[in-house]
């Protein structure tokens, strides 16, 4: 997988140099930071054109790496976390990686994902997270209604989202929290909905009813870390 973009390259030589197998830079390329790691590290670097570049990737910034693809933590690593985030098959890579950076902004280390029908890590995710992808961690599991039932199994409070439901500002919230984002254009799906404790909505005045999925969890994320969970 190649991943591009200064940030996004810059946290992957602070948290994982041995993941990057080599990286293409500008022949313009100014950052001495990041040079040092890449020689630190001891890591092969091309220096090439701007053009060059461009045809591997966009909007690179001028430099662009090589690295393994991206390994999934397992369920267990969540467990004893105050709130977890999950997404009901989200298949837009721009929106997940704005989730993945916003939770990590928001000190959310913990989000699940099923392995169909949904985006996956890949270097768009990356890119639009911002290099907030080496703080969290992304569980890639095969039934999210199973994971649901060994989430509550372990103390989670399952709170879905979607619209015409409980204002969200009236929720009191439990101790521990999952938070269930919904697919772009469908929302959650119907089987997700019957397993849920409680579903909350944003409240919408508008002429246009929807909110893009990043933005809608933007909203209720730091809504729950706002009250101290």
């Amino acid at each position: 997988m190649k991943i591009y973009g200064k940030n996004a390259i810059k946290e992957k030589l602070i948290n994982e140099p041995k993941s990057i197998s080599k990286i293409y830079i500008s022949n313009t390329f100014k950052d001495d930071f990041i040079f040092d790691l890449i020689k630190k590290n001891k890591i092969k670097y091309i220096k090439t054109s701007n053009n060059d570049l461009n045809k591997i990737a966009n909007s690179n910034q001028g430099i662009i790496a090589y690295v393994n693809d991206y390994e999934y933590k397992d369920l267990s690593v969540a467990l004893d976390s105050p709130v977890v985030i999950m997404l009901d098959h989200i298949e837009d890579p721009h929106n997940l990686g704005a989730i993945i950076r916003t939770c990590e902004s928001a000190g959310i280390k913990n989000i699940i994902i099923p392995k169909d029908r949904a985006a996956s890590i890949n270097e768009t995710v990356v890119k639009t997270s911002v290099g907030a992808i080496s703080y969290v961690n992304i569980i890639m599991v095969n039934n999210l209604v199973n994971t649901i039932n060994i989430l509550k199994d372990n103390g989670f409070f399952i709170y879905g989202t979607a619209m015409n439901q409980k204002d969200y500002k009236k929720v009191s919230y439990a101790d521990k929290i999952c938070l269930i984002i919904g697919n772009e254009g469908k929302g959650m799906s119907n089987l997700i909905k019957k397993n849920c404790d409680e579903i909350i909505s944003l409240p919408q005045n508008g002429k246009i009813n929807s909110l893009n999925a990043s933005v809608a969890a933007g909203i209720f994320i730091y809504d729950i870390v706002s009250r101290g969970l």
